[in-house]
């Protein structure tokens, strides 16, 4: 009866590890609501281009300043930034913060939610801009 005990007791609090995890990871959809204050200047999906500011496509993974055809601030070229979940929040709270003279003049998303769904969208895309 004690061994099962534990075992329940493990499977509970692998699921909850889980769910956190889940909930962490946040929420595509509404990340492609939040994206609209980003589109002005960025793009994401198959036909994406640099505009204002670079395509956001395959950004998981990249780093900073590499995409072709865009011309970025010496800030963002000398921030050694590698795009991941971490750096993106960061980056995206307070551009100006995370990147003195980065070219970027959007002031921020303050929400941390706002932060994690607008990752999980991007995250969807890969460098071609399909979905994975």
């Amino acid at each position: 009866m004690h061994i099962i005990s534990k075992l329940a007791l493990a499977a509970s609090v692998a699921f909850v590890a889980t769910a956190g995890q889940a909930i962490a990871a946040g929420d595509p959809a509404a990340g492609e609501k939040v994206f609209n204050k980003c589109k002005a200047c960025h793009q994401v999906g198959e036909t994406a281009k640099n505009a204002v500011a670079p395509e956001l496509n395959g950004i998981n993974g990249r780093k900073a300043a590499t995409v072709e055809g865009y011309t970025y601030s010496d800030a963002l070229k000398g921030s050694g930034i590698t795009w991941d979940e971490a750096a993106f929040k960061e980056f995206v709270k307070n551009p100006k913060a995370k990147v003195a003279g980065t070219k970027m003049v959007f002031p921020g998303l303050a929400s941390e939610a706002d932060q994690d769904n607008v990752w999980a969208y991007l995250s969807q895309f890969g460098a071609d801009g399909k979905k994975k």
